[in-house]
């Protein structure tokens, strides 16, 4: 038992689940607070700037979202503005994955081919050579 405990081994184990623990509860705090909701106003209290070239075939319904004093009502809300500005927010997210994402397949592929050009085909070309030659 005592030369397990004078093992350089058994410390450096021992160092490793410490580490990795370590890590383990970083993680799970960074996620833990990615998870809970951030202490701002709400999107409905911002009141988006109408723009005079609006010509968008969405009515408004005044009646319907009109701002009480008491705050936002709950359910869903029928602003056609607010949906508005939240459909122009996700499609320029969606091109911006999309142009990532094109950005990142081009890359593979170039890193892909290159590596043919550099590595198999001239490895292929030198077996080829000791096999005839």
């Amino acid at each position: 038992m005592r030369t397990f405990i004078r093992s350089p081994l058994t410390w450096l184990v021992i160092a490793e689940m410490v580490v990795v623990g370590a890590l383990l509860v970083l993680a799970w705090n960074l996620v833990g607070s990615s998870l809970r909701p951030v202490a701002s106003a709400p999107a409905q209290a911002e009141q988006p700037v109408a723009s005079a070239d609006d010509s968008s075939p969405l009515p408004d319904f005044p009646g319907l979202t009109g701002a009480g004093s008491r705050g936002p009502l709950p359910g869903l809300n029928l602003d056609s503005a607010f949906w508005r500005d939240r459909l122009v927010a996700l499609n320029r997210d969606q091109v911006l994955m999309a142009q990532l994402e094109w950005r990142l397949v081009h890359a593979a592929m170039s890193a892909a081919e290159s590596y043919v050009k550099d590595v198999v085909l001239p490895a292929i070309v030198r077996a080829e050579r000791t096999v005839s030659g």
